[in-house]
């Protein structure tokens, strides 16, 4: 057992048992290299990923090359999802010397954290052109004990390079009709027409291009916008990326058809695209996207959600297959005989050709992945839930995949939201209770005695890890959601309260942010990354949240701030609209007002629903009645009754509508382009 023991972090709990003297990172791990004179190893990756653990089997759990490397290293492995900044910080420096990265990241560093030697996953044996684990470590032990200043160049040259990487805020001004021009023709360029989706292979779910062009259409009438959105979304329910069993998206899929997935599933991913095609339905009444918005919910509420009321970040990709052997997508994949076996040869062959599974598969070993190939067709829909229903049951008493069951702020800030918008939609009042459950548990764990956000918890307790921008800027987006589909004003005082500490400690001069607190630990640079990637960026997220809390209240600090912010995305759109996808539709909101409606009546009543159906990029609702209501909503202050029933008021640009007490006019008014 080593110094692992005991942390709260899942993925440093695997490596617990490693012969490996692993330490956690802190400054005991770097005060330890600089006694014994020798390099420090850092091993960043996190639970879900699936060559992580391949290296760990092959290198860490091997006595030889651990008896090596606890001698002349010190060992120190690191949860990228518990340290964001130090994970940004070291991917940084490893992608601008080797042009790539990814994990598991593999960097050696000074006893003063600088880093001069990097890779990502290293085999056991050399392969493909690259040396093996045992020879790196050969290699830069000898680097380090007979070319100290050679090592030392290396490090100060590269410290010093990350260290004039800060950005400003990256241009003049907020983004307009130019830039976002320039955006959506870049993802048209970019555009799979025949599978739907952006590149090539690998390709990742876009969720938040695709909230980009919704709103891009809801504001401007793009039909092509639509298109390009909607076909994505249903490229990808129809594929092996989303589970036609049990619901929800996997991390990625490796081909560009969307048919075979990296199997992780991640909290992150579903909540963004929960949201996504929640907000699809919103716009087209598609069917598909009420049901895979559904379902996803379902799945974050059944697999992923703890016994304290948050939600787990992952579940692996690996699982035991019928031999005991951990492989990856064991769980997911079928045979045709596996179906036969479950289903009956007539249920059978009917689920094989609806489900596409071959003799030949689709993955490895003769499985296939679960899809809908082909054009929609008719189908018996009782037939295929009964199917469904019965492979479901049947794959339930395969082994699961493990979970990772961290709670982390910025993803339960998401998932909140998503669960929020969809039960109110659908009528699903149980998804609003899970989305205040979640909620809860963040006031009460995360933010606790201290004000300030924790980046995680697990069982119930808080971990030591400081929150990040990205975690007060999604927390903040799902409380301003939850206030508006509950009409609890007490979720709209905690978001303003997270985006003040935004202001006060993550804000630099010209409106540009850090992802780290002005407080927080010093590392060899202050990360700071604009761009959106699996998640929003925390500088984006950010910057969304500052304003719709703006629109809710009027508070001009914090529209500016939020203007202020997406300087860098006036910037960077025009150039890399797929890593701008949040950025942009926070851009769309600004240039839509966001409209702000204020319904004068009951929580839940019509005109509240209407409003929160209305497509207008980023419109902000608040409802309640009686003489409290302004005192928690500032945007129902002096908002009276008309004729004594419900009236809704709509503002934009700063100039107000009629009041109206109709649903239709109001709809209207909420349409977007055409409202």
């Amino acid at each position: 057992m080593n110094r692992l023991a005991g942390v709260t972090s899942p993925y440093l709990l695997q490596h617990a048992d490693n012969p490996v003297d692993w330490w956690p990172w802190g400054a005991d791990a770097f005060e330890e290299a600089r006694r014994r004179d020798v390099p420090v190893l850092l091993s960043v990756g996190y639970s879900a990923c699936h060559w992580c653990h391949v290296m760990a089997h092959e290198s860490f759990e091997d006595e030889t090359v651990a008896a090596y490397l606890n001698e002349r290293f010190v060992a120190v492995k690191v949860d990228r999802e518990e340290r964001p900044d130090v994970d940004a910080v070291y991917m940084e420096a490893v992608q601008a010397a080797t042009g790539h990265g990814g994990w598991p990241m593999t960097v050696f560093l000074t006893p003063d954290a600088e880093p001069f030697y990097f890779g990502t996953y290293f085999p056991p044996e050399p392969r493909h052109g690259s040396p093996s684990f045992q020879q790196v470590l050969e290699g830069v032990s000898a680097a380090w004990n007979d070319r100290r200043e050679e090592v030392a160049e290396v490090a100060e040259r590269i410290v010093a390079d990350l260290a004039g990487r800060s950005l400003a805020h990256g241009g003049d001004g907020v983004p307009g009709e130019p830039e976002i021009a320039q955006a959506l023709l870049g993802l048209t360029r970019e555009y799979d027409e025949q599978h739907g989706g952006f590149g090539g292979a690998p390709k990742f779910p876009p969720s938040m291009a695709v909230e980009f062009l919704l709103r891009h259409y809801a504001r401007t009438g793009s039909e092509g916008a639509l298109q390009m959105a909607a076909d994505t979304c249903s490229a990808m329910a129809r594929g092996g990326i989303y589970d036609q069993l049990g619901g929800g998206f996997a991390r990625y899929s490796v081909d560009r058809e969307w048919v075979v997935p990296h199997f992780e599933k991640m909290l992150y991913d579903n909540a963004l695209l929960c949201r996504v095609y929640a907000h699809l339905w919103r716009t087209t009444g598609s069917a598909e996207a009420r049901r895979i918005a559904l379902e996803t919910a379902d799945f974050m509420v059944g697999e992923l959600r703890t016994a304290e009321g948050g939600f787990a970040s992952a579940l692996d990709a690996d699982s035991e297959d019928a031999d005991g052997k951990h492989v990856e997508g064991a769980f997911y994949v079928w045979t045709p005989a596996q179906l036969r076996e479950v289903l009956g040869e007539e249920d059978g062959a009917f689920a094989a050709a609806y489900f596409g599974v071959t003799e030949e598969g689709t993955f490895e070993e003769g499985a296939s992945v679960l899809q809908l190939p082909g054009e929609a067709r008719p189908v018996d829909a009782g037939r295929v839930a009964d199917v469904r229903a019965r492979l479901l049951a049947a794959r339930g008493e395969r082994p699961r995949p493990g979970r990772d069951d961290k709670v982390v702020a910025a993803w339960n800030g998401l998932a909140i939201a998503a669960l929020a918008e969809t039960g109110a939609y659908f009528d699903r009042p149980d998804l609003v209770e899970r989305a205040t459950e979640a909620a809860d548990l963040l006031v009460r764990v995360h933010l606790g005695e201290v004000a300030r956000l924790a980046r995680t918890s697990k069982d119930g307790r808080v971990g030591d890890n400081a929150g990040v921008l990205e975690d007060y800027g999604d927390v903040a987006e799902g409380f301003l959601a939850l206030a508006a589909v509950t009409g609890e004003g007490a979720w709209l005082e905690f978001a303003g309260f997270l985006l003040d500490i935004v202001l006060e400690q993550f804000t630099g001069e010209g409106g540009q942010l850090y992802d780290t607190a002005h407080d927080a630990e010093k590392l060899i640079r202050r990360p700071q990354d604009p761009t959106d990637s699996a998640t929003p960026a925390g500088w984006t997220a950010a910057a969304g949240a500052l304003l719709t809390y703006a629109a809710y209240t009027g508070s001009e600090p914090h529209r500016t701030a939020a203007e202020g912010a997406l300087g860098v995305v006036k910037a960077l759109a025009p150039r890399a609209p797929r890593f701008t996808g949040w950025g942009l539709a926070v851009a769309e909101a600004l240039l839509d007002g966001p409209r702000e409606v204020a319904v004068a009546g009951p929580v839940g009543g019509d005109l509240h629903r209407t409003a929160l159906l209305g497509r207008a990029p980023g419109a902000v609702v608040a409802a309640g009645e009686g003489p409290g209501a302004g005192a928690e909503f500032p945007l129902l202050a002096d908002r009276p009754l008309v004729g004594g029933v419900p009236t809704a008021y709509v503002c934009r640009h700063f100039v107000c509508d009629a009041p109206t007490t109709d649903a239709a006019e109001l709809a209207a008014k909420l349409g977007g382009w055409g409202g």
